[in-house]
């Protein structure tokens, strides 16, 4: 079988389609009751819980 080379608008469109598919796996929210619980060492976590003392105390 011959591998064809793609044109660069191919080429550039499934690089994209590759980083949106990335993009989209890190961007997923984590929902109550997930199996993927955020771990409270996390530094998400942290700036939550500051936000959250900063925002009781004013």
């Amino acid at each position: 079988m011959a591998v064809t080379r793609l044109k660069r608008k191919d080429r550039r469109n499934k690089t994209f389609a590759k980083l949106d598919v990335k993009n989209l796996k890190l961007a997923t929210n984590i929902e109550l009751g997930s199996r993927s619980r955020q771990s409270t060492k996390d530094q998400l976590a942290k700036n939550n819980a500051v936000l959250l003392k900063l925002t009781t105390n004013a």
